[in-house]
């Protein structure tokens, strides 16, 4: 079975990460394999002037 990768995040209200902060949210992809996807996922990541509470995460979906 294929799966889709996605990268998604963005800015939280607050260290706790529970919450985006309205307007920030990001989604790329769909990526056809992992390695695409971790490569955006540190592009992201680690990109200068990042806000602390910025966060991203892989996401899996099934096809």
């Amino acid at each position: 079975m294929d799966q889709r990768y996605w990268v998604i995040g963005g800015e939280y209200r607050d260290c706790a990460f529970r919450e985006l902060e309205p307007g920030t949210e990001t989604m790329s992809g769909p990526f056809h394999n992992e390695g695409r996807a971790r490569t955006e996922w540190q592009r992201l990541t680690f990109r200068d002037n990042r806000p602390a509470m910025t966060r991203y995460a892989i996401a899996v979906e099934p096809r």
